[in-house]
């Protein structure tokens, strides 16, 4: 325990200097940072002012954009803030806060992409009983249930991170503060913290893939089954475009909170952090694209089924 500090700062080594020209890679971060901003705002506020996409799906992919935007928001500022002050210094409370924002906004998005392809195994297979199954009250528990589900990650991963004793060094080799990153520091081991992350995460990354797999499932059984070659076309290019953000999330989530922390590196881990952050944000416009097919494919329903 020795030069043990409590509440001192870390920095965040951060990844600008493996790149020969920094600022350069600065500037494209920033744009595409504004892109994905302004492209999911519009997208909400296109949702909101259009009576004909007041349904479940659209407001499920209105909730995916906010989270997107927060998600973003939560690191990115502070990365390029730290490019253009050249300090690299970021606070104990605010890496704690940064670390719980981002554990929720990450665990709550695992719920809502199963419940997006609940959704879809909904509209494809029981299209008749749409409006029933998928009412407003039902769709605003659901998602009350995601946020809920994935708010207890931050609460319970955060406090034990934080409140960790470290020792020696207090460079964490990211551009956030990411809970496996800065867990390496801590001089106490790290046996709590996976026994808790196998413990917590194996269920809430279980169910998830539990109902997107049986979904998927059955809509695959329900194409093979239409008469319309032009249906089975738009359904399949539905559940692909899904199934690709589906993948990258979970897969990035798979690498970064299950494989042991003696089997990541620094590099690595930075790599993946940065395409879930800017890699499953852009992939909302394709679900977006898949939603609007997804429109042409059901059978005759109420355009605005919660009114």
């Amino acid at each position: 325990m020795n030069n043990y500090t409590g509440l001192s700062d870390f920095t965040l080594m951060g990844f600008y200097s493996q790149f020969k020209h920094p600022a350069l890679l600065a500037v494209v971060i920033f744009v595409i940072f504004l892109m994905t901003l302004s492209g999911n705002s519009l997208l909400i506020l296109l949702i909101l002012s259009d009576t004909r996409l007041h349904t479940p799906m659209y407001f499920f992919i209105s909730q995916l954009s906010l989270m997107d935007m927060m998600y973003i928001s939560v690191t990115v500022p502070k990365m390029l803030m730290d490019e253009v002050l050249g300090s690299h210094r970021i606070s104990a409370a605010a890496c704690g806060m940064q670390m719980f924002l981002y554990t929720i906004l990450a665990s709550s998005e695992f719920f809502i992409l199963a419940l997006m392809s609940y959704d879809r195994y909904v509209a494809i297979c029981h299209p008749l009983r749409y409006p029933v199954l998928m009412n407003r009250r039902a769709c605003l528990h659901m998602m009350s249930a995601c946020w809920f589900l994935g708010s207890l990650d931050g609460f319970i991963f955060t406090p034990i991170t934080m409140t960790s004793p470290f020792c020696g060094s207090r460079e964490i080799h990211h551009f956030f503060c990411e809970i496996p990153a800065v867990i390496k520091l801590s001089c106490s081991g790290t046996w709590l913290y996976e026994t808790l992350m196998y413990i917590c995460c194996v269920p809430m990354l279980l169910i998830p893939v539990t109902v997107i797999s049986s979904s998927y499932s059955f809509i695959l059984l329900t194409v093979i089954r239409m008469n319309s070659a032009e249906g089975r076309k738009k359904a399949l290019a539905t559940c692909s475009s899904h199934m690709t953000v589906v993948i990258l999330f979970y897969g990035a989530a798979v690498y970064t909170y299950m494989l042991p922390v003696s089997f990541r590196t620094a590099e690595n881990d930075m790599v993946i952090g940065f395409l879930c952050g800017f890699g499953a944000c852009p992939g909302t416009s394709s679900v977006d694209q898949g939603g609007l097919e997804l429109t042409e494919i059901r059978l005759p329903l109420p355009p605005e089924c919660w009114d």
